[in-house]
């Protein structure tokens, strides 16, 4: 039975944010938790060394951490620790796969895959059937607030924020350009197609372009040419992050909005965009706890559900989100969440101003929605899953 368990820490802010309060709630229940330091990892290795015994312990990473070929990782005969030590590699991947077909040749040997989206899953499924993938596990929200102590309307002189980067889409235009233009059409084809077309998945579109228009095109060559699209991904979401906060600027609301690359968004009212720079998690969830309604821009996960949204209802801003079929199967339009398309921009603007003028609806979709998050959608939620259905299984 597992006891004990290996996290990773101190790499990518937001993850290692997750991480830590993944590690809370193991703890909580009872499990001895290591946290692999990624900024000491010597001295982590070191100590985990002596942390990791086989049949009790399992390891769980965001994003390849710990399985992707570092070097510290690596014994002289080219294998990985964890399976060295036969320890069971569970791995949550929060970007399409389709980001991360270079790590696969480091995988140790018992090693699951676990899909934040169901698109990921499928893609998964198809090109790399080899790869034991676990439960569907969608991101999760942290409070800072129990709901009695929800700071309410008037503590919350903010109306409008939003917590994330942005990048213009005019940065990719040298890759995306840089071969000839037969290629620089077929690449703007596939994000005219999704921009166009915003419920499809993002490796779906991708997929019907490559079978249809590129010639003797195998299973094989398909698989292989999917991560050089990581460019349209980046670009269809900053294009669609960066028109929804425009939408709102330019119809006379003010957006704050946390992160780096603001500065950079072409609008026609900017004094409506205050830039409040990058911030790290905890800080961005205090912000949320200051304002009245959090806007989201789904990053394409179209059959998954993203930590802005139930940070938002978890800390009492009335989140306004883009469509995902998994939030609507989850969520409740008008009293857990608003929803708009991306393709009818104008509801953005026409539901943030309604909400704003309406503090007693506020009022119920806060209460609401901070209930509904709490019940389903927190860290400590999704640790009981992992252990309900991944870590209570293993023999």
């Amino acid at each position: 039975m597992i006891r004990k368990l290996v996290l990773f820490t101190e790499g990518i802010e937001t993850l290692s944010f997750f991480t830590k309060e993944m590690g809370k709630a193991f703890e909580k229940s009872g499990y001895e938790v290591f946290y692999f330091n990624q900024c000491k990892e010597y001295d982590s290795l070191s100590n985990l060394l002596w942390f990791a015994e086989p049949k009790i312990t399992a390891a769980i990473s965001f994003n390849f951490s710990g399985c992707s070929g570092e070097d510290y990782m690596i014994d002289a005969k080219g294998i990985n620790f964890f399976e060295a030590r036969e320890i069971p590699f569970f791995n949550i991947v929060v970007d399409p796969p389709f980001y991360y077909h270079k790590f696969l040749p480091y995988l140790p040997k018992d090693y699951t895959q676990i899909s934040i989206d169901r698109e990921h899953e499928r893609y998964l499924k198809r090109f790399f059937p080899e790869i034991k993938r676990g439960p569907f596990l969608p991101l999760a929200g942290t409070p800072l607030w129990e709901e009695n102590t929800l700071p309410g309307w008037e503590e919350r002189p903010v109306d409008v924020i939003f917590t994330g980067n942005y990048i213009a889409p005019s940065q990719y235009e040298k890759t995306i350009t840089r071969i000839n233009n037969e290629y620089t059409e077929f690449y703007y084809s596939i994000i005219r197609d999704l921009i166009e077309h915003p419920h499809m998945g993002m490796a779906e579109g991708i997929i019907q372009h490559m079978e249809r228009d590129v010639e003797d095109l195998t299973e094989e060559g398909l698989k292989e040419n999917m991560p050089n699209m990581i460019m349209i991904d980046l670009y269809v979401r900053n294009y669609f992050r960066g028109e929804v906060v425009k939408a709102l600027a330019d119809s006379g609301i003010k957006v704050v909005c946390y992160g780096a690359g603001w500065d950079a968004l072409d609008c026609k009212h900017p004094e409506n965009i205050i830039n409040g720079k990058f911030q790290n998690s905890l800080v961005c969830l205090q912000k949320i706890s200051k304002s009245k309604i959090s806007l989201n821009v789904m990053p394409w996960f179209k059959e998954g559900g993203h930590d802005r949204v139930f940070n938002s209802m978890l800390n009492g801003a009335v989140c306004i989100t883009d469509w995902s079929k998994y939030l609507e199967e989850e969520l409740q339009d008008g009293s857990d969440v608003f929803f708009y398309e991306l393709d009818e921009l104008q509801q953005v603007s026409e539901l943030t101003a309604k909400l704003l003028k309406d503090r007693e609806r506020w009022e119920y979709m806060q209460k609401k929605a901070y209930q509904t998050a709490k019940r389903s959608h927190t860290w400590e939620q999704r640790v009981m899953f992992i252990q309900k259905e991944i870590l209570c299984k293993i023999p």
